[in-house]
């Protein structure tokens, strides 16, 4: 771990950003779900939401150019009770989704707890994901084409959420609560040593300020403890 690393480290962290997300309800195209992350790991998304019925979603590690590495992604089985758990934590879910009542994503306060809705490539948001999202947003087009890529839509509207934001100072200060901070900490300096402790439900050790490990002798000596018996 290099000081300029670990220095990198914290800077992303002090810019991440809890309460904004993006929810895909089944974009079912690893490029598009790739971008996607891309684009959330640029303006400082932390974690995103995805509608994966059949099982647990994994981001490709070739198309994220890296980002697969600093995204956490939570998978839901049905677009309902991942809207509804969003809403529940107090986020407000807008679909990019062209309706009577959509209004221009830039008139839009992304400033508030916000998860973006983005639907499948050939359908769009669904009428069920529609009627539940509490707004709905469109971006202007002025040619012959109707509609972006999901994954242009949702980095055009992800980099007018990061504007707002940066305009108003959310970026200047760590945002992120304590423990979630110290965890992502932890897992972004000592990747290996985070995935053993998964393995083998052990508590993260603690770390210098450098990012190294305090007793890294110690943990040696646990870890071989444990895997011995």
């Amino acid at each position: 771990m290099t000081p300029e690393r670990y220095d990198r480290i914290r800077e992303t962290l002090d810019k991440r950003q809890p309460d904004l997300t993006v929810i895909t309800d089944e974009v079912y195209k690893p490029h598009n779900l790739s971008a996607i992350a891309r684009t959330c790991d640029a303006v400082g998304i932390p974690k995103i939401h995805c509608i994966w019925p059949k099982d647990k979603y994994r981001l490709r590690t070739a198309s994220t150019a890296g980002s697969a590495e600093w995204i956490e992604v939570q998978t839901h089985s049905e677009i309902t009770g991942g809207i509804r758990e969003l809403q529940s934590q107090g986020m407000k879910v807008v679909a990019a989704h062209l309706t009577d009542r959509a209004i221009d994503y830039r008139s839009y306060d992304f400033t508030q707890p916000t998860a973006l809705l983005m639907g499948t490539e050939k359908e769009g948001v669904s009428d069920e994901a529609s009627e539940l999202a509490d707004e709905h947003l469109i971006i202007p087009m002025y040619g012959m084409v109707q509609s972006f890529n999901v994954s242009v839509a949702a980095a055009i509207i992800l980099n007018e959420a990061c504007y707002q934001r940066e305009k108003a100072g959310m970026y200047q200060s760590a945002r992120l609560p304590a423990e979630w901070y110290e965890r992502l900490l932890f897992e972004w300096c000592q990747p290996q040593i985070s995935k053993l402790c998964r393995q083998h439900n052990l508590a993260y050790p603690a770390l210098r300020e450098d990012g190294e490990l305090v007793d890294p002798q110690g943990f040696s000596r646990l870890y071989n403890e444990i895997t011995a018996g």
